[in-house]
């Protein structure tokens, strides 16, 4: 599957704040963010008042550039979240949040959901026992998931705990670090989703083009 390899910093300061791409790094001094607010680019430096259609469309791709999803597959979960009852734009955050790579991520086992992308695509995770290694794979109520037992002993676990142990765990998600394993016990709702965005935008942008 495509996707994006350039530097991610341009992304955060495209859209004018951190979405936190690159872990611990974004919280630091020397983030790119920090110390140069502006757009990239040669116009960077002038931000413009934006559109209606303008403020639509940049919160549709900071949602897509936190999640790390490309545009087709994003447009997917709309198209399931607007048929599925309830409110659209919640129905579409939490297809987000129950992807395989964010739940890894919201327990800690990554630094960022790059990393924890990448501990999915790796083949160290398993969910309720079996060997998953789709980041995009769709988590369930009373799923279990484990680092492989044969890779808790990694450095690279060690590493990424003692960065994210201090990190807060949703209400909807148990995590046990001893076990390097967790349980879904719920899917989330819109208040337990600590995501900054505002999905009704995003709702109104794909209402008129779908």
């Amino acid at each position: 599957m495509a996707r994006y390899i350039g530097p991610v910093c341009r992304l955060c300061r495209r859209e004018g704040e951190k979405l936190f791409l690159k872990g611990e790094k974004c919280a630091k001094n020397s983030c790119p963010v920090s110390k140069r607010p502006t757009a990239p680019g040669q116009h960077g430096t002038s931000r413009k008042k934006l559109s209606e259609y303008g403020q639509m469309l940049r919160e549709k791709q900071k949602t897509k550039r936190i999640y790390g999803v490309l545009e087709g597959q994003f447009r997917k979960y709309f198209k399931i979240a607007d048929n599925t009852p309830g409110i659209t734009g919640e129905n579409l955050l939490r297809q987000l949040e129950i992807r395989l790579d964010n739940v890894v991520f919201r327990m800690g086992l990554g630094r960022s959901r790059t990393e924890a992308r990448q501990v999915v695509r790796h083949n160290l995770i398993t969910v309720n026992g079996k060997k998953v290694n789709i980041p995009s794979y769709q988590v369930r109520v009373g799923d279990v998931i484990q680092v492989r037992d044969n890779a808790r002993s990694l450095d690279r676990f060690k590493e990424i705990l003692a960065v994210t142990d201090r990190r807060a765990v949703p209400e909807w998600l148990t995590a046990d670090y001893e076990q390097l394993k967790g349980v879904i016990n719920a899917i989330p709702t819109r208040d337990q989703i600590a995501t900054d965005v505002r999905e009704t935008l995003i709702v109104e942008f794909y209402s008129n083009r779908l």
